[in-house]
């Protein structure tokens, strides 16, 4: 698979190409924000690009406007989002943008080779990888109402269908059989009251819906 990363710190950039290069990936391109565009222009489009959300010259949220500029001009572009902070509102615009192939994580999984190649491969596949922390930012807080009618167990799973996991990847990461999984999945989406689907970004969509409308409902009531 080919990859384009849009990184301006040589170090990182280096990693990551040699990384990915160490996972049958072929870096293709490195570009800045106001190259990334002229990459994707030169018609060897890349499996999956890479983009670290500030670069210069601002280093505020060049990247990730690159990314979403991106994904309008060119669909479903498979684009994984790289950040020191979780900051919600550019994972929700960016998941907001049509089906899969879409993640977000922070740069410290990058660190977690295995973690971070699964994610990479699931963004290239048309799925979606969002960081743990960010998905425990909205679940871990929220003990009231039906998230406090899962067990623990079942949480682990919301987690995961959050992260954009599907749930061969759930059985994975939990070391359960599919048949538990599917049982566990079709619980969390009672409680919670959401419609089921097999279709992972279909499914992460919903469950970020529900914990956004959540903490707004809160919000407006403190």
């Amino acid at each position: 698979m080919r990859a384009l990363i849009v990184e301006d710190l040589a170090l990182l950039r280096a990693g990551l190409s040699r990384v990915l290069g160490a996972h049958d990936f072929e870096v293709i391109a490195v570009a800045d924000a106001d190259a990334f565009a002229g990459a994707l222009e030169s018609g060897d489009r890349p499996d999956v690009c890479i983009v670290d959300v500030r670069l210069p010259p601002t280093f505020t949220d060049e990247g990730i406007r690159a990314a979403l500029s991106a994904r309008e001009r060119w669909a479903e572009l498979p684009i994984l989002v790289l950040s020191q902070y979780v900051e919600r509102s550019y994972t929700r615009e960016l998941l907001a943008q049509g089906p899969g192939g879409v993640g977000y994580l922070l740069k410290d999984r990058v660190a977690d080779v295995g973690d971070f190649v699964d994610a990479v491969r699931r963004v290239a596949g048309g799925g979606t990888a969002l960081d743990p922390e960010a998905v425990r930012q909205l679940v871990g807080d929220r003990d009231s109402g039906p998230l406090g009618e899962l067990t623990a167990r079942e949480r682990e799973v919301l987690e995961l269908i959050a992260e954009g996991r599907s749930n061969a990847g759930i059985s994975t990461a939990l070391g359960i059989g599919h048949s538990a999984v599917e049982k566990n999945v079709s619980r969390v989406f009672d409680k919670l009251g959401l419609p089921r689907s097999d279709h992972a970004h279909r499914r992460v969509l919903a469950v970020l819906a529900w914990l956004e409308e959540g903490s707004s409902n809160r919000a407006g009531g403190a």
